[in-house]
């Protein structure tokens, strides 16, 4: 199945790359703008918007919260009846620690709040409450990609993984694009299709 698209794209490797090179290439209008700096860390309406930068130009869902349940594989993302309410409850979490950051991004991991786009968006949001409350982002260089992904998948159960996968990666190279860049990078969507590196783009 592929995503309608403003792209008028049918095909799912070409809707991919298109999606890819895109939203890479809105990223770092995104940092070199320096537009997160005018938003609070830690809300829906931040990470609305981070959303909405990348995949406006590809999607007409980008910032707006889905209007369908969605799996991925054996794992169920927050029911629709109850998203708007789990997003709400997200938002009020603590996160003055790092122990409290990883727990909200775990929480909004499991709300999936985006039909597309959830894992680039919210990885930017964290990498946005962790430059703005500890002065520290994820190098996501060094997050081991097939780690990450089972952590995350045992997240909602047992934190202790992820947490410690992302206290190893984090830098104070807060104002470093390869860094920040590196989140979007860190995308699983693409496997078996071409991908573009963000030092190729323009």
């Amino acid at each position: 199945m592929v995503l309608e698209n403003k792209l008028n794209i049918t095909d799912p490797a070409e809707l991919a790359r298109e999606e890819e090179r895109i939203s890479k290439t809105r990223a770092i209008e995104l940092f070199e703008t320096n537009f997160l700096s005018s938003l609070k860390a830690g809300t829906f309406e931040t990470l609305s918007k981070i959303h909405s930068f990348p995949f406006s130009d590809i999607y007409d869902f980008a910032g707006k919260i889905r209007k369908v349940n969605i799996a991925k594989g054996n794992f169920r993302f927050a029911p629709l009846m109850y998203l708007d309410v789990a997003l709400q409850n997200i938002e009020k979490m603590p996160q003055s620690t790092f122990d409290e950051i990883v727990e909200k991004y775990v929480e909004m991991n499991v709300a999936h709040p985006f039909r597309e786009g959830n894992g680039r968006s919210t990885r930017i949001w964290l990498d946005h409450i962790f430059k703005s409350e500890l002065a520290m982002v994820v190098d996501w260089s060094l997050v081991n990609k097939e780690d990450y992904l089972l952590a995350m998948e045992r997240s909602p159960i047992k934190d202790i993984e992820i947490k410690h996968l992302l206290k190893n990666a984090l830098t104070d190279k807060i104002n470093d694009r390869q860094v920040f860049m590196k989140g979007i990078d860190t995308s699983y969507h693409y496997e078996g299709y071409a991908t573009f590196k963000t030092e190729d783009l323009k």
